[in-house]
């Protein structure tokens, strides 16, 4: 199962005998499923069965869907002509006429007469019907769309876990070096303050000092984030509020990594690190 970007657009055209339809979904990063619509007043009862649509292949994202219904001028209803109904009011018009000795009669007026004339309409049945099943197409691009997008963000996300996981090596290449330059420094000195130098005190601050500046278990934390990271993306779904947490869970060791930083290489790691990090985040921001 793959992941899926919150931010996407798909759009469907179709022509018919009737005219076109413009079918248009659109959706940005949000916390839960929010769907707006714009549709045609006479479609408007198409809206409940729309959105329990979204609802059923979406889990979150502010989507927005219209609907541009256009008679393009093609094929239109045949005329179908009362013509007993014509008669019987020109019949009628005669006699009028007879009576007031008025001779004019207009034939427009007779067909403008409520019945004389109708066009045959649009079945809005047929129509509705065909409007959903573009609608179910329109959705299929749309998560097409997202899950495009999706790819995308996985690939980045995916590269930055793999470049903390080289400043993790750098650090732990760098940290024996780093404990006997501190044990060096600290025996100097003590040097400098004695000349007896007690060993057993010399060990413990040591071990004090070893203590406060080892980021083993930081790196180990950080090592297992990658790889907990590495499996949520790989099961893919709604996966978008379980890797913000993962964020906040790196964060953390990446600031504990930077306070204990006491040489150049480590606080360089430890800071690209927290770059990494962030754009991370903002990427998961638009995952669903």
């Amino acid at each position: 199962m793959s992941i899926h970007s919150m931010t996407a657009f798909a759009r469907i055209e179709t022509k018919n005998d009737w005219g076109s339809a413009t079918w248009e979904l659109r959706s940005v990063n949000q916390r839960y499923l929010e769907t707006y619509f714009r549709l045609p007043e006479q479609q408007r009862s198409l809206e409940p069965v729309l959105r329990e649509k979204l609802r059923k292949n979406l889990q979150r994202g502010k989507v927005e869907c219209s609907l541009k219904l256009t008679d393009d001028g093609g094929k239109t209803g045949e005329l179908s002509l009362n013509q007993e109904l014509a008669k019987q009011i020109i019949d009628s018009a005669n006699w009028v006429t007879e009576q007031t000795s008025n001779s004019q009669l207009n034939p427009i007026d007779v067909l403008r007469w409520p019945g004389v004339v109708s066009a045959q309409t649009q079945d809005l049945d047929t129509l509705r019907a065909e409007l959903n099943t573009q609608f179910d197409q329109l959705i299929k691009d749309f998560i097409k769309s997202r899950a495009a997008e999706g790819k995308n963000l996985y690939q980045m996300i995916e590269q930055r876990l793999d470049t903390i996981a080289e400043q993790v090596e750098i650090v732990k290449t760098e940290m024996p070096a780093v404990m006997v330059w501190q044990r060096e420094r600290l025996t100097t000195r003590l040097a400098e303050l004695q000349s007896d130098i007690d060993q057993n005190r010399l060990e413990q601050e040591l071990i004090y000092l070893a203590q406060k500046i080892d980021v083993a278990e930081e790196l180990d934390r950080l090592e297992s984030h990658i790889k907990e990271t590495k499996k949520i993306l790989k099961k893919g779904g709604a996966c978008g509020r379980r890797l913000d947490f993962m964020m906040q869970e790196f964060n953390r060791e990446a600031n504990t990594l930077a306070s204990k930083s006491i040489n150049t290489t480590i606080t360089n790691a430890a800071v690209e690190v927290k770059v990494l990090i962030e754009q991370m985040r903002e990427q998961i921001q638009n995952i669903e």
